[in-house]
């Protein structure tokens, strides 16, 4: 079996691999593979085959990664309005906890209320920005 024939199917048992486990990276690695079969047809020793399909794929891996990372993420489900009606709803928090919880009445009952990291903990209106556990996150208004 020629060099060549051998990356191809790797190549094609990593694209096959991705369809079951979803992982995109492995499409990837797949380019690296689909590299060093074209660096086998192009008549590279076995050394070369391997560091063109080792750069090749690993440069993509670094890319998709990068590209990922620099893409905004969504919002948290928890924070939609459309999944949870509390959100966006006012509160008027009169003293904050030394650990940083409030406990406010809403709805009939009693909620703990924290805030974002960072955040001073002031008295005041808050807007409820998602449900956390059995918490509410507000924010400033």
């Amino acid at each position: 079996m020629s060099d060549s024939t051998l990356w191809w199917l790797l190549a094609g048992s990593t694209v096959a691999l991705e369809l079951f486990t979803g992982t995109f990276y492995l499409l990837m690695l797949a380019v690296g593979m689909v590299a060093g079969a074209l660096a086998a047809h192009a008549g590279l020793g076995m050394a070369g085959q391997l560091s063109v399909a080792a750069i090749t794929g690993s440069a993509a891996v670094v890319a998709c990664y990068l590209i990922k990372k620099r893409r905004p993420t969504d919002p948290s489900v928890r924070a939609l309005r459309s999944v949870n009606l509390d959100v966006g709803e006012i509160l008027l928090i009169d003293e904050w906890n030394v650990d940083g919880t409030a406990s406010v009445q809403y709805r009939g009952a009693r909620w703990t209320a924290i805030q974002r990291p960072g955040n001073p903990p002031t008295p005041g209106t808050y807007r409820v920005a998602e449900l956390v556990g059995s918490r509410l996150l507000v924010d400033k208004v």
